[in-house]
């Protein structure tokens, strides 16, 4: 279950800074208002979820693993 979370996050983070570098246009700001309390939050949930990603992605990744 933290592993869809994980994901979901570190998706909308990628989607989020695509959409700022093809249109200059950010959707957690645009959802949640600027720097807004819960924008801060949605940042460091999605920074947090890139760290643990990166952290286990080896022990997950089917590929990576040589599984």
């Amino acid at each position: 279950m933290l592993h869809m979370v994980v994901v979901t996050l570190v998706a909308v983070g990628a989607l989020n800074w695509g959409l700022i570098g093809l249109f200059n246009f950010n959707l957690v700001e645009a959802i949640f208002g600027p720097m807004s309390g819960l924008s801060r939050v949605v940042y460091i949930l999605v920074g947090a979820s890139a760290v643990y990603f990166f952290a286990t992605h080896k022990k997950d990744c089917k590929i990576c693993s040589g599984k």
